[in-house]
């Protein structure tokens, strides 16, 4: 079997949420779903995982219906099952009740045994004035690098 690198990212996530924690979660999905991200057709930019009847979910991650699926193809945008051990779900249980946070997912791959995995954060969201910080020290950062390069 060719293996292939699947790497998908959230790349706002970073810029949208302070990161704490970092977890690692498998995925309940179904046939036609795994062929569709080996293929590279899934997106989790506008996702976030949300906790229903004592389990992890992640709503509304895209993934393409897959090509050559017949009548028992999937949902795009369906809740997907998290499966965490039960001391990651109690903490994580425990920090959202706490305080203001939030579990947002970074990165969808596939590990060395071929299972999709995702990865996901603790995260808080970033004000508007740290958003801007963000923007304005990257700024500086190329300026500086242009500067140097010319002279």
């Amino acid at each position: 079997m060719k293996k292939t690198s699947i790497n998908i990212q959230n790349r706002k996530a970073h810029f949208e949420y302070e990161l704490l924690d970092e977890y690692t979660a498998g995925l309940a999905l179904l046939g036609t779903e795994i062929k569709s991200i080996r293929g590279s057709k899934a997106s989790i930019a506008e996702s976030f995982c949300q906790i229903k009847d004592g389990e992890l979910y992640v709503i509304n991650m895209y993934i393409a219906e897959y090509q050559f699926g017949t009548h028992a193809n999937h949902n795009s945008r369906r809740e997907r099952k998290l499966l965490l051990k039960n001391s990651e779900l109690r903490k994580l249980k425990r920090k959202l009740k706490e305080s203001a946070l939030t579990v947002i997912p970074k990165r969808l791959f596939i590990n060395e045994k071929g299972l999709a995995k995702l990865q996901i954060f603790l995260a808080k969201g970033k004000k508007i004035y740290d958003k801007r910080d963000v923007i304005r020290k990257r700024e500086m950062k190329i300026q500086s690098a242009s500067a140097l390069k010319y002279r």
